[in-house]
């Protein structure tokens, strides 16, 4: 019975060993998946509204690029931007007085969030 559980323990152990390694993520990576999301909401409804001042996809971008995270953070980035796009996509065909509040919320948020990244974070 131990050879087995032990033969166990080691495939497992193997299985867990032989695994690429994943970047450890930083404390505020789940602030930064949400504020990408938001900009990926706002790349599709301010243009909707008729407001095209910002290129948020630019500034997501941008954000990546200095944050200069491993592949899969990139990745994981990259995917919360798309994420609020398809979401707002999928919900609005044209501006409304909901998609006007919606701008106005992300936008509020947005800035809570990177006034909290920074004040936490920044060196």
């Amino acid at each position: 019975m131990r050879k087995v559980i032990f033969s166990i323990l080691i495939a497992v152990m193997v299985g867990v060993l032989c695994q690429p390694a994943r970047a450890v993520d930083p404390p505020y990576q789940n602030q930064m998946q949400q504020l990408l999301g938001i900009a990926g909401s706002l790349y599709f409804l301010q243009p909707l509204c008729g407001n095209d001042q910002n290129d948020w996809r630019q500034h997501a971008a941008e954000l990546i690029a200095f944050d200069d995270p491993a592949d899969d953070r990139r990745q994981r980035l990259n995917g919360a931007f798309n994420q609020g796009f398809e979401a707002y996509a999928r919900l609005h065909q044209n501006c409304s007085d909901s998609a006007r509040q919606t701008i106005t919320r992300l936008l509020l948020e947005a800035d809570r969030l990177t006034r909290d990244i920074y004040s936490r974070y920044a060196e």
